[in-house]
């Protein structure tokens, strides 16, 4: 296999999907969990930037294109398997989850309740705010 086939190692989903799990490359903590397809992965690695495939708007999304929020990827592993990827990453802004936290992890599971244990760093109607104006004045 030479390098410009990395994507045939990945198991990918019936849908061409592959789980990818953010990691924050200097702590270990698991920040998020998103889709990629092969083009997502591909512009990844291209870009050094994570980029992810939506299910629910249907394409490609640079993290951090709308909140500023993005992972600088220092480093890609697939797992066992071929069926998870991890990206090991640098949080810009410290903020991984669209709620305004530093990972989309922060609910836990204790006597059959879902407790917060995290509290959220900036408001993500400040969040997203701040980049449709932006948007707004761009040409």
């Amino acid at each position: 296999m030479n390098e410009t086939d990395f994507t045939e190692a990945v198991s990918w989903t019936s849908e061409g999907l592959v789980p990818a799990i953010a990691q924050d490359v200097k702590t270990g903590r698991v920040l998020m969990m998103a889709w990629m397809n092969r083009e997502s992965l591909r512009l990844t690695v291209e870009e050094g930037r994570a980029v992810y495939w939506s299910r629910s708007r249907g394409k490609l999304w640079r993290k951090g294109e709308s909140s500023g929020h993005v992972q600088q990827v220092r480093e890609i592993r697939l797992d066992c398997d071929g069926d998870t990827i991890v990206l090991l990453v640098e949080q810009l802004g410290g903020i991984a989850c669209h709620t305004g936290r530093t990972s989309c992890f922060y609910q836990v599971l204790e006597n059959g309740q879902w407790q917060i244990r995290q509290p959220v760093i900036v408001d993500p109607q400040t969040i997203y705010a701040q980049t449709t104006q932006v948007e707004k004045k761009s040409p």
